[in-house]
C-alpha cells in the first residue's frame, strides 16, 4: 500500500508518497483501510517538528474506514466494521495498523467523509465547550479563526448551546462563512482591532472565555477581550507558541484564568473517547453541527493540502482520498 513519509522534518515538500506495510495487527490492534483521512494543523507540527515524533513518521492524526483485520484480543470489532478515530499518529496511509481503543464504530448515518472530516476537531470542541470551560446559555464566548474547520464545527456546537458566539476570521469570505454557521458577530482580524470590537459588542464587559488555537499572534490581545475572572483557553499555536513570562499580567487584567487543554488528557481513558464520539455523532445527526468540508485532496497531495491551510487559503475541514 501507498503512504505519506516523513523522513526528515521540514516543509511541505518533506512529504513523499511512499510504498509502505501496514503490519498485520498485534494484540489488542486493529488493522483498516481508509475510506477518507483528516487533516489538521497539529499535522503540520509532527512534520516541522515542532511536536517531534520518531523519524521516519507517517503524519495524520484522524481518519475513517473499514476494519481488515483484528488481532488477537480484540471483541469490540470485526472485519467489515465501519469506524473512526483521532489521536494516533499514521492516518495519511491506505492502511493502517492502530490500537483498537483508539477507534469507534461509527454510525450508518456518517459518512466515512464527514467522519474524517470531524474525528479530531468535533472531539476538540467537545472537551472545549463541555469540559474545560462547560458553556452555559447566555455566556458570551469568543473564538478565533472561526470559519477554520475547527471554528465552524465549535461555533455552530456553541450556539446549539444557547451561547453568544463572537468570532474572528482574516478575509470577507470567512467572515461570511462563520456567520453562517453559529457566529452572532464576526471580526475581520485584516482589517479591525478585534480587542476593541469585543469591547464594543460587550458594552466594555468583555467575555466569559476565549478559545484561542492561533497562538502567538492573538494570545495576549486576548486577555483584553475577557471579563474579571474569565478564562483563556489556548488550544493550538498556528502563529508559534506563547508564553506567560509575567504571571502579575493575569492579576494587572482581572484575575484571569488559563488552561491549554489537550485531547490525550480528556480522552485518556476510553470510557471519555466513547462518551465524546457519542455526543459529537449526535450533534450531527440532529442537525445542531453541520459539517463543511471546504477542500477534498487525493493522499499524494497532501504536501498542496499543508501548503494551502498554513497559508489560511482553506475554509473548513480538509480531507485526503486515498
Amino acid at each position: 500500500m501507498k503512504a505519506i513519509v516523513v523522513e526528515r522534518f521540514g516543509g511541505p515538500e518533506v512529504m513523499a508518497l511512499r510504498d509502505s506495510d501496514a503490519g498485520e495487527p498485534g494484540s489488542g490492534e486493529i488493522r483498516i483501510r481508509h475510506h477518507a483521512i483528516g487533516v489538521n494543523f497539529i499535522d503540520t507540527y509532527h512534520r516541522t517538528g515542532l511536536y517531534p515524533n520518531p523519524l521516519p513518521l507517517i503524519p495524520g492524526s484522524e481518519g475513517a474506514g473499514e476494519v481488515l483485520a483484528v488481532g488477537p484480543g480484540v471483541t469490540a470489532f470485526k472485519p467489515g466494521d465501519r469506524v473512526a478515530y483521532q489521536g494516533t499518529i499514521g492516518a495519511y496511509a491506505q492502511e493502517r495498523t492502530m490500537p483498537a481503543a483508539k477507534a469507534i464504530l461509527l454510525p450508518d448515518s456518517i459518512s466515512y467523509e464527514t467522519a474524517a472530516a470531524i474525528m479530531l476537531k468535533g472531539l476538540t470542541a467537545y472537551y472545549l465547550l463541555f469540559l474545560t470551560w462547560p458553556v452555559r446559555a447566555g455566556e458570551t464566548i469568543l473564538f478565533h479563526a472561526a470559519a477554520g474547520g475547527m471554528g465552524l464545527l465549535a461555533c455552530q456546537w456553541a450556539k446549539s448551546i444557547g451561547a453568544r458566539v463572537i468570532g474572528t476570521a482574516g478575509s470577507g469570505e470567512k467572515v461570511a462563512l462563520a456567520l453562517a454557521n453559529g457566529c452572532d458577530r464576526v471580526i475581520n482580524y485584516a482589517e479591525e482591532n478585534f480587542v476593541e470590537r469585543v469591547r464594543e459588542i460587550t458594552n466594555g464587559k468583555g467575555v466569559d472565555v476565549v478559545y484561542d488555537g492561533v497562538g502567538k499572534a492573538t494570545f495576549e490581545p486576548s486577555l483584553d477581550c475577557l471579563r474579571p475572572l474569565g478564562l483563556m483557553v489556548s488550544f493550538g499555536n498556528a502563529t508559534g507558541p506563547v508564553s506567560v513570562p509575567d504571571l502579575g499580567i493575569l492579576a494587572r487584567k482581572g484575575s484571569l484564568f488559563v488552561t491549554r487543554p489537550t485531547g490525550a488528557h480528556y480522552f485518556a481513558e476510553r470510557d471519555a473517547l466513547v462518551a465524546g464520539a457519542k455526543a459529537l455523532f449526535n450533534a450531527v445527526e440532529t442537525g445542531a453541527v453541520k459539517p463543511h468540508i471546504g477542500q477534498t485532496y487525493p493522499l499524494a497531495e497532501a504536501a498542496e493540502a499543508h501548503r494551502a491551510l498554513e497559508s489560511r487559503k482553506t475554509v473548513g475541514s480538509t480531507i485526503l482520498i486515498p
